[in-house]
């Protein structure tokens, strides 16, 4: 056991200060999005919705989400990485807590579309200050201690929303995540500010590639898509499976979802090590993470045994696991040619995009064909996003040997 913890503790070291700051004011912002694993039940069951809306004003959050990384990854290459996350932590938190004032379909649109607007500028930023705050040894392992600030934030978030939802209220979330949001700006000033810290891998290009002429990157962004689209169906539609046909409960569904932050917390960084320690190659495990994404949708279908709900979010838990930080390190890998700020918003504007379609469409489908049908195209459409990531790497290797 000694060992085993000795070794745990050493994957995490060589990481500068400042990566662990901006790591706490991830879990600061993250640990108050336990609204969102909520918000399609929100709108369902306590606004009174249609399921067709609910899609609809999924679908403005993903719009808002792209607009708003569009906008960061054009703003952090204008102005710097530190004032755009600082702005988007305070808009973004007053944002939150006045979306409870709304109750129509209107004006839920609206609102949405402003709060992830502003609450997504701050993701190519952090990607573009994390690029700048790590050694090159390290920037893997960097982005995973960010995804489990992220996940440990996520795990306590759905559980307390449960039993905030229980005891309290709906409304009770969007004042929890909204201080939240602004408590990790004043942190940011605190800790981060340029004055008080140094850059270790600060990537200037004189003559930038545009992500625009970058094929490869392409071919990754269809994929990451693909990877988008499936994985978050686990934040809109399967909460609606859990309560519709599983019958669990808002804490029960909160317990859930909240494994899968704690896994993240406790194996993701173990894992991540042990994977590139083995020097595999990055988009292949992208490949890896998406096929067993699949599965986890797959398998629902086998049974009617309540344990194959934690099995479906074991595997979707280990998928996201490997794909993430891999993804996002060959995106920072293809950014050092270019503007770091472009290339970080458009990886991120993958998973905004695929928001757009993702939401909408499983609320539409599960609507139309029911959840067994949603389930088994979500399988083949991931299965297609593995074929889509092993022609890319075909792609990369082939560009890389016709330069030799």
């Amino acid at each position: 056991m000694k060992n085993i913890l000795t070794n745990y503790v050493n994957t995490f070291k060589g990481l500068s200060k400042e990566v662990w700051w901006l790591s706490l004011i991830t879990l600061v912002n993250r640990a108050g999005t336990m609204v969102i694993p909520f918000l399609s039940l929100y709108l369902n069951k306590n606004l009174g919705f249609s399921l067709a809306n609910v899609g609809w004003i999924l679908s403005f959050w993903g719009l808002g989400s792209v607009l708003g990384t569009w906008l960061g990854g054009k703003l952090t290459d204008k102005i710097g990485y530190y004032k755009v996350m600082f702005s988007s932590l305070l808009i973004s938190g007053i944002f939150f807590i006045l979306l409870q004032t709304l109750s129509t379909f209107e004006s839920f649109c609206l609102g949405i579309l402003l709060t992830m607007l502003a609450a997504d500028a701050f993701r190519p930023a952090m990607f573009v200050a994390l690029n700048a705050y790590s050694k090159p040894e390290n920037k893997t392992r960097s982005v995973t201690l960010i995804r489990l600030a992220i996940n440990l934030g996520f795990s306590a978030g759905p559980a307390i929303g449960g039993m905030i939802i229980t005891g309290i209220g709906y409304y009770a979330l969007f004042w929890v995540d909204g201080i939240t949001c602004i408590l990790a700006s004043l942190v940011l000033v605190f800790v981060l500010h340029p004055k008080k810290v140094k850059e270790l891998d600060n990537v200037i290009v004189e003559k930038p590639v545009s992500v625009y002429k970058d094929k490869a990157f392409w071919i990754f962004f269809i994929g990451m898509f693909i990877f988008g689209f499936t994985f978050m169906q686990y934040f809109s539609t399967m909460p609606l499976y859990y309560k519709d046909i599983r019958n669990l409960s808002e804490l029960e569904i909160g317990l859930l979802m909240g494994f899968n932050g704690f896994f993240i917390f406790v194996f993701e960084m173990p894992l991540i090590h042990w994977l590139e320690n083995l020097k595999k190659d990055k988009i292949k495990l992208v490949a890896l993470g998406l096929f067993l994404v699949s599965l986890s949708f797959v398998i629902l279908l086998t049974t009617s045994w309540i344990g194959v709900l934690f099995v479906g979010i074991l595997l979707m838990t280990i998928g996201e696991m490997i794909a993430f930080p891999f993804s996002n390190a060959f995106a920072m890998e293809r950014g050092k040619k270019g503007n770091q700020g472009e290339y970080m918003a458009m990886y991120a504007i993958s998973f905004s995009l695929a928001s757009i379609f993702s939401h909408n469409s499983g609320m539409q489908m599960i609507n139309f064909i029911g959840y067994e049908l949603t389930w088994l195209f979500m399988t083949v459409f991931a299965f297609l996003g593995v074929a889509i990531l092993i022609a890319l790497k075909h792609f990369v290797l082939k560009k890389e040997q016709s330069t030799i």
